[in-house]
Formats: structure tokens, sequence, C-alpha cells
């Protein structure tokens, strides 16, 4: 039985043109976004102020003869991405791409899209023009930072402005198809094995009208902007749905100055991924250990809630001052995150709300909210999105199904992917996972990375690399099935130690490989005693860098470091 959830106010918007106007009007010279200019100065725009720019660009890029056309977007995260996604996704199609994309990709991706212009930072043109012979179409390159090498940027927002004033209307009168292609995603994957997900103003209206029922986001809603804006998590939450409810949006220096950031800008809403919470929550342990009784602190996990009555106001206050001091809620996706971290932040007054999205879902499909959660799952349906298992084992697990208006229209002229995802309405997410009989979700892996052994037995790598990341000692995990020479499967483990926690653990200032083997070899035998034997790690490696990793911060399961090599077996 699901629970009664009480819904803030809403107000319908047809389209994301719609939203901009309907927003500016509610919120006129409210601050939309702070930045940051030359000399480091918080400067403010407004809802209008931002409207305007919107405005001018669409009309310009309109006048350039790029009505209905692809225009990609590319670029670190910025007020100049803000509106040239914006004014692309009203006047023509907007094709986001990620700037970690390798060279093979790019052009991969332009030429997938046929864009025929491409919004940038300089470096990402500069990188474009090198290889320009491959791509198919001639490009019209604009810079964003405003060099004066490519088409500037600025000078399109002020011929706009002047094209405005003189009476165009080109870019307000824009009719929209709430239903047709106007987002065109590619999923990350090796060169000629990505997919370009459809997404229409409708699929993505719905999403952010469905969250704005569940989390309050209002003008005291102060945003820093940290995950990759052309990642539709960041793109819809972080950003789209901002805008919708009046709040504020400030952009991270780059990853380095997240805490130099946190405290200039003061957010109080925070999207991240559960890496990043971690490390917030490794430290305030740290912190906690070194400056409370030991008698309070031996138990990690339930340190924070076993604060004594008398000492919680302060180590609240000394907490949240750490995180700028107005912040109020944490959104986690991406990947799970222990339920010690999300019941600790609770009890320390800040909410951390896990989700669970796709790229294909605009990207949303469960959360938990401000009215109900639990610590353990990604939260229930999101209001007019439905989702069940589908053929579910014994233990009630099986592939996650959805349907809501927030589906996407199809894979990018893929109908064989597209018949094999989107069957009688329902959306087969390829994750594995249960309800409970509240309704609250919970994942157990993806349905690609199953191991299945000879004996029908199901193993979940997510599980066991779960146990193992528990360990401070080690840094990431990551387990994959292997032959055990007897026409059979067995689970083997590649490692990422973190070798700062084994020199203070061992007591030794540099660690020799056998020491760092004994230690991850003892974590291992532990880990297995907590796992059935099939689900035995057999074997293992020591990685000696990182595992590739996604803009997410998601571990690459198939990427380059992770070939099966160098068994230790035991």
């Amino acid at each position: 039985m699901q629970r009664k959830i009480n819904y803030f106010d809403t107000y319908e918007i047809k389209n994301l043109k719609d939203m901009l106007y309907k927003t500016t009007l509610r919120n006129q010279n409210k601050v939309a976004f702070r930045l940051k200019n030359n000399e480091g100065k918080i400067v403010n725009k407004t809802y209008l102020d931002f409207r305007k720019d919107v405005e001018a660009l669409g009309t310009k890029l309109k006048d350039m003869g790029l009505k209905n056309k692809r225009i990609a977007i590319i670029g670190k995260n910025s007020y100049e991405w803000s509106i040239s996604y914006l004014a692309c996704v009203i006047i023509g199609i907007v094709v986001p791409l990620d700037k970690e994309s390798s060279d093979e990709n790019i052009i991969e991706f332009l030429n997938a899209s046929r864009a025929d212009a491409i919004i940038a930072d300089t470096r990402y043109l500069d990188r474009i023009t090198k290889f320009e012979s491959k791509i198919t179409n001639r490009l019209i390159k604009i810079d964003m930072q405003n060099t004066l090498k490519y088409t500037n940027f600025g000078y399109l927002i002020d011929d706009g402005k002047r094209m405005i004033s003189n009476g165009n209307r080109d870019f307000i009168d824009t009719k929209i198809n709430p239903d047709e292609m106007k987002i065109l995603l590619f999923t990350s994957g090796t060169t000629g094995n990505s997919k370009g997900v459809m997404l229409s103003h409708n699929n993505i209206c719905s999403n952010i009208i469905s969250v704005a029922k569940i989390v309050k986001v209002d003008n005291s809603t102060s945003v820093l902007s940290i995950l990759p804006l052309h990642h539709t998590y960041e793109c819809t939450l972080g950003y789209l749905l901002v805008l919708y409810g009046g709040g504020n949006i400030a952009y991270i220096d780059g990853l380095k100055y997240i805490t130099k950031n946190i405290q200039e800008f003061k957010p109080t809403f925070i999207l991240c991924v559960p890496l990043l919470l971690e490390n917030v929550y490794k430290k305030i342990i740290k912190t906690l250990k070194s400056s409370l009784p030991k008698k309070y602190t031996q138990n990690e996990s339930t340190l924070i809630q076993n604060i004594p009555f008398y000492l919680k106001p302060i180590v609240k206050r000394k907490i949240k001052k750490s995180l700028g001091g107005k912040i109020k809620t944490f959104i986690v996706g991406a990947a799970a995150i222990k339920p010690e971290i999300v019941e600790s932040f609770f009890s320390l007054g800040i909410k951390v709300l896990q989700g669970y999205g796709l790229t294909e879902c605009s990207p949303l499909v469960a959360g938990n909210n401000d009215t109900c959660y639990k610590a353990a799952s990604c939260g229930m349906p999101i209001p007019d999105v439905e989702y069940r298992i589908d053929k579910p084992n014994e233990e009630g697990v099986g592939e996650i199904i959805a349907k809501g208006p927030n589906i996407m229209l199809g894979y990018y002229e893929n109908k064989e992917a597209t018949d094999k995802v989107l069957i009688n309405g329902w959306f087969h997410t390829g994750d594995l996972g249960y309800i409970d009989d509240e309704e609250f979700l919970y994942i157990t892996g993806r349905s690609k990375n199953l191991i299945l052994t000879k004996n029908g037995e199901n193993i979940y790598p997510e599980e066991i690399e779960s146990i193992l990341n528990d360990s401070d000692l080690i840094e990431e995990s990551l387990i994959i099935g292997t032959s055990n020479g007897k026409d059979d499967v067995q689970v083997k483990a590649k490692i990422f130690p973190n070798i700062e926690a084994i020199k203070e653990y061992l007591g030794k200032k540099v660690p020799t490989k056998d020491d760092i083997s004994k230690t991850i070899n003892e974590l291992i035998k532990k880990a297995n005693e907590k796992l059935p034997n099939f689900k035995h790690i057999k074997s293992y490696k020591i990685m000696d860098e990182d595992f590739e990793r996604t803009t997410t911060n998601k571990v690459k399961r198939f990427g380059k470091n992770v070939e099966d090599d160098d068994k230790k077996n035991i």
C-alpha cells in the first residue's frame, strides 16, 4: 500500500518556452543566476535578464537560418550554456555533448545528429577545427567565451536585442510542438555503439512538474551546480526545475574549488553523486573523532546519531557552517549511497533524497521526497509515473519497467534498439530491482552486469562491490565473472586501494606491494564471510590506477582498464 504524499502546488507549462515566460512573470526581478565577474566578484542576473538574453540569442540564431536545425552545445557549466540550451531547444533541436568525449565520439555525434552549428567554449572549437574535415556538415562555430577566432556569442546577443527593439518577434512568436523531438542526447559508449535518446518538451516538462510536486523549490532555493549540464540529471533537476520554482543557480569554478565555492555561494540545495557526499561524510567523521571523547566515536556508522543531545546543536551548527551555513537538501543519484550516511545527515537536519532515473526517462522515475523517504531505497514513483517489476524471481527481483509522459520518444534512427526497450508503452530499463509493500524501489544491479552460474545462481556485482567499498582501505572495486577452468564462472574482484588509508592502517609511510596485497587479501576474506559460497570472490587484481569513469563518476564497467588479467587466487 502506497503512503499518502502531500503534494506542493505547481503550475502547468505547455513547453519550455511557456515555462521561461511564466517563471519570468512570477519572478521578474528575483535573482536567477549568481555569477562571478572577471574580478571574482559575485554578480546577479535576474529572471528578466535571463529571459531577454535567451530571446536575443534565439532571435539571432533564427536570423542565421538555424530554425528547426540541430545545434550542438559543448562546454563547462556556465550562464552561456544555460542561455544556449533554452534558445536552441525553442527554435530548433538541441544536441548537448559531453565535454569529456573523445575526438572520435564528438565526430560521431556531430555527424549522426547532422548538426548545422555548435555553440562551445573556445578550447572545444579549437579541437573541432583540427578534425573538421571529418565532419559531414559545415558547422557554424559560436564561441561562448567571446574570442574573435569564431562567431562571437556576445555579439549575437547584442544583435538579437537590437533586432527585438526594432520589432522582430520571430523568437517570441515561435510555435512549438511539445511532442516532437527537440532534445537529442547521446549515451556514453564506444565509438559506433552510442545511442541517441530523443526527448520532447513534453517529456522534460512533465518531469519538472512531477518533481516540483514532491520536492519544494521556491525563491529561497539556492543551487550550486556541480554535475555536467549535458546530463539530464543536472539539466532537468539542477537547472530547469530550479528556474521553474523561482530559485537561483551558481556554478562551481571547477571540481577542486567545490569547498571554496560552497563557502562563497552558501547553497541550500546541491545535486551530487554519492562519491561527493561520501567524501563530505568522511571529513565530518574524521573531525568528530578527533574532537569528541572516544566513548562517543567507537561505532562510525551510528556516530552522528549517538552524539549526546546536549552536544548535538553545537555539532549541527559546525557541520552546517562547513557546508556554507544554509544547506538543507542534497539530491543524490547515479549510484547507490550507504543508508547510514543518509540517516546521519537527516539527524543533522540535512535531507539526503536519493532518486532513480535514466536519460531515457528525462530522467527521474522514482525518488525519496520531502514527505516520505527510506534510507536504503531510491524512493517511490514520482507523480504521473508508474513502475513495476517484470518477471520477478523468487526474491521478487526482476527488471524495472516504467511508464509515463517522461519516457523518451525512442532511440534516434534506431528502430531495432527502440523496439527492444519500448514494449506496449513500457520502458524496459535494463536495471534489476524489487519493490516493497509501500511501493519503495530498491536497485540490485544491471541486467547486463548479472553473473549467472551454471547452476542458475544469480550474482549481482553491485552487492559484492558495496561490501568491499564499505572499507576505507578500498577506494573503488569492480566485480566481474571469469572462467573457473571447468566450464563455469567465478567471481573476480578488481580493486583500487586507498593507499593513504592503508599507510595509516599499517602504520607505515611506504607500504610494500606485499603489505598492500596482504591487506586486500584480509579484506576479501572478511567480505566472503558475509556472502554465500557461490558469491565468494575467488581471485582478485590490485589496480595501479583508478577505473575509467563516466561524467557522473560511475565506473565504466566495460572501460579500457577492466580487462581480465593478472589473477591472484584466494
